[in-house]
Parts: structure tokens; C-alpha cells; sequence
């Protein structure tokens, strides 16, 4: 306790600190300046030539440890500061940081340097990039980077078996990225939160948003999917893993049966050795007449409290790899993210004492048609006993003040001494 009372006490005062880190700042600045006059000197002289190297980038990158990004810049920061007399004064005393010198030597020259000097000197770095954007835009110089980043744009896709991810990244100008952005932000508003989801993070959200972007789009303006084979996924999987969970899949068997039940895909059944036994998908998609019908029985996801409409799924609720029927009795609507959860997060579906098909929780309890009460999460047991307590206990109001364990405690101290 001694020791860490001694090492509180020298601890430098806040104010202190703050003064130390800015003074350290506006030195590293200056330094920073001094760094690029002597880069620029090198530079105008060849001295990378000595190292057999073809350009100064290439010898600060192989010198000074940096990257070729920022010896890039370096380089071009050092050469624009010599025709830029007032911005490279405030750097040299250490009152502007190489970041905003860097942004301000895109744009700066004799017509604007004064301006631009007087901004950076009252505004924030994020600040400055933009106005240095902004000026960069309204030049036609301007159309060389537009059409760069035109002829740059791509889509690169990559898979990990090992994961069972798929990586998508794509790069696009920025106005047209801005355009895919809020596509996603509609379709990931469109979704209507569902309490299974609440756990979703943002990226995963966004996920979920691209997924129905592109099933919307194979979907048609119309709703009816594109019958070209030329887009549609085609999956390997052994019979008898469908038949009996032993065997060989290209996907986790769970998901194959998701999609075999009424997704843009062709499950291709093979035997041990590879050989395809039926293309299972072609036969057992459910025909437009039953289709028609499920919609009007179900008109939504059947799932208790879903009323998705859209990019809803016949699902077989006995799988027709283990003999269910393609059949109106053995088919109910289910949206995409509900059709994921029966076959891949663990819930089920049952009938009850009046043949009625309903919903179980992966822990077993029944999902409820309108919501969760209090008794729906209450244990027998402790029901029993609140109700030989009588009404004078007060255990389970809804909820109970303080809680379960403080209605608990309440209703020990309320039957006193056995």
C-alpha cells in the first residue's frame, strides 16, 4: 500500500500532462518539417541512385522502415512545400500538424494558400480533409480521379471452407457507393425486428440487408423466381446424409435441408462414390397450385408474431428426405430468417393435442401464439406454492417489485415461522 501511495505521488498533475504532450506535439511538428526539407534535398540530388534503388519512395521505404504509402507521401508533401512559403512557416514553428499540411498541399497554391492557411488554423483536421475535398472536386482536374476510381471499381469474392464464410468486398466510386448504401440502409429498415434478432449486431444486420437485396432482385418485380439455371446454386450432398445425418455434404446438412425445402437451389443427392443419385431439387420444389394455396392459408411467415409477406419459403415441416410430403398438410410459410432458425437455430415444430402444428423453443418451451406472460416463464413448483399462500403473499405481480429473488424473500418472511 506504501509503495503504490508513493507512486501516486509522483504522478504528474493532469494540466501537466497536457501541456507536456502538447509542447511534445508542436516539437514533433517542427521536426516533421525539418524531416521533409532534408527528404526533398536528397531527393533533388539522387541520392537513392547510391542504393540502387529507383526512386525515393523506394529508398524511404527501405531505410526509414515506412510503407510505400506513406513514403508516397512523403516525398509529394516535401516537394508541394517548397512553392507553399506560409504553409510551410506555420509547420516549421510546429503550429500545424502534418496531417493538415498533408491535406492542405492536395489543393493549396498561390491563389488560395492565405485562405486556406486562416481555415486550418481555427478548424479540425476531419474539417479541413473535407473542405480540401470539396476544393480538389470543383477543379477539372478533378476528372482524372473520377475516372480512375471508375476504371478501379471491383468485386472480389472468396471462400473459406474451413469457416463455411463466403467474403464479398467490393469498391466502388463513392457516389455510387453512397447509392448500395442506402439501399442497405432500406432494406435493413424494411426487416421488422423480431426478438429472436435482438442479439444481431450491426454488421450482421447489414449482412442480412445485401442477402435480401439480392434475393429481391432474383425474385423478379413480380415475386416469381427466375427459372434460368444459370442462377441458381447447386449443392452436393450423400442420400444418406439427408436420410439419416451420416455422410458427406458440401454445406452443414441443416442448411442443405433449409434450402431444399423451397430456395433458389439444387440439391444434387450423390451415393458414397460421388455418383448423383437424383437432382432432388427439380422434383420436390412445391408446384405453383399448392403454392398459390399455402399463400392464401398462411398469407404470412407462420411464425407467432411474424408477418413478413415477402421472401417467404414453403417449408417442409417433415423433411422430404425423411418421407414428408410435398403436400399442403405437410407445408407452411416461413420468411427467410424464421426458415434459418427451424432448421439451423435449434427450434421445432410440433403438433398439439388438437392437431395443431406450433412452435417449441430451443429449451422446450412452446412459443406462444401472442407473446410471453409471467406464467409462461414461471416454474409449476413455485406457482403451486404462491397459490397456497393465498392472495396475502403478493410473490408474483407482474413483475414482482425488486424482482424474482426479492418476491421470493418477500414471501418466506411473509408465512413467518414454520
Amino acid at each position: 500500500m506504501k509503495a503504490l501511495i508513493q507512486h501516486t505521488e509522483n504522478l504528474l498533475p493532469i494540466d501537466d500532462l497536457d501541456r507536456a504532450i502538447v509542447t511534445l506535439a508542436a516539437r514533433i511538428n517542427a521536426e516533421t518539417y525539418e524531416l521533409l526539407v532534408l527528404i526533398r534535398q536528397f531527393d533533388e540530388r539522387a541520392g537513392w541512385l547510391k542504393w540502387g534503388l529507383g526512386n525515393c519512395v523506394e529508398w524511404l521505404h527501405y531505410r526509414c522502415d515506412l510503407s510505400m504509402n506513406a513514403a508516397r507521401e512523403k516525398v509529394r508533401v516535401a516537394h508541394a512545400l517548397k512553392t507553399l512559403p506560409s504553409i510551410a512557416a506555420a509547420f516549421s514553428s510546429g503550429n500545424l500538424s502534418y496531417s493538415k499540411v498533408r491535406a492542405m498541399t492536395r489543393v493549396a497554391g498561390a491563389h488560395n494558400e492565405v485562405e486556406l492557411l486562416s481555415f486550418a488554423s481555427k478548424t479540425t483536421t476531419a474539417n479541413l480533409e473535407e473542405r480540401c475535398r470539396e476544393l480538389k472536386c470543383g477543379t477539372p482536374d478533378s476528372l482524372d480521379s473520377v475516372q480512375r476510381a471508375f476504371a478501379n471499381r471491383s468485386l472480389r469474392v472468396s471462400r473459406n471452407a474451413e469457416r463455411g464464410m463466403m467474403t464479398i468486398t467490393l469498391e466502388l466510386p463513392t457516389e455510387t457507393g453512397d447509392l448500395v448504401e442506402k439501399a442497405l440502409d432500406k432494406a435493413r429498415d424494411d426487416s421488422v425486428s423480431k426478438a429472436e434478432f435482438v442479439d444481431a449486431s450491426w454488421s450482421a444486420r447489414q449482412a442480412d440487408a445485401m442477402v435480401s437485396m439480392a434475393s429481391a432482385y432474383l425474385s423478379g418485380k413480380d415475386g416469381q423466381r427466375n427459372p434460368s439455371d444459370d442462377y441458381l446454386v447447386t449443392v452436393h450432398v450423400d442420400q444418406s446424409a439427408l436420410a439419416n445425418g451420416k455422410g458427406r455434404s458440401s454445406l452443414p446438412i441443416e442448411s442443405v435441408k433449409r434450402m431444399c425445402c423451397d430456395g433458389q437451389a439444387v440439391v444434387i443427392g450423390e451415393d458414397e462414390n460421388g455418383e448423383p443419385l437424383n437432382i432432388g431439387r427439380k422434383t420436390r420444389t412445391v408446384p405453383m397450385a399448392i403454392k398459390r394455396a399455402l399463400n392464401a392459408r398462411d398469407k404470412s411467415c407462420a411464425f407467432p408474431g411474424c408477418h413478413h409477406t415477402r421472401f417467404v419459403d414453403a417449408h417442409h415441416i417433415e423433411h422430404w428426405s425423411a418421407g414428408g410430403e410435398t403436400s399442403l398438410d405437410n407445408l407452411m410459410l416461413l420468411c427467410s430468417q424464421h426458415h434459418k432458425l427451424v432448421h439451423e437455430g435449434g427450434f421445432t415444430i410440433q403438433r398439439d393435442y388438437q392437431n395443431q402444428w406450433f412452435f417449441k423453443h430451443p429449451d422446450g418451451l412452446a412459443v406462444p401464439a401472442c407473446g410471453y406472460h409471467t406464467k409462461d416463464i414461471t416454474d409449476d413448483d413455485i406457482g403451486d406454492v404462491s397459490r397456497r399462500a393465498g392472495p396475502r403473499s403478493g410473490l408474483f405481480n407482474n413483475p414482482p417489485a425488486g424482482g424474482l429473488l426479492t418476491g421470493m424473500k418477500n414471501f418466506v418472511s411473509d408465512l413467518g415461522p414454520a
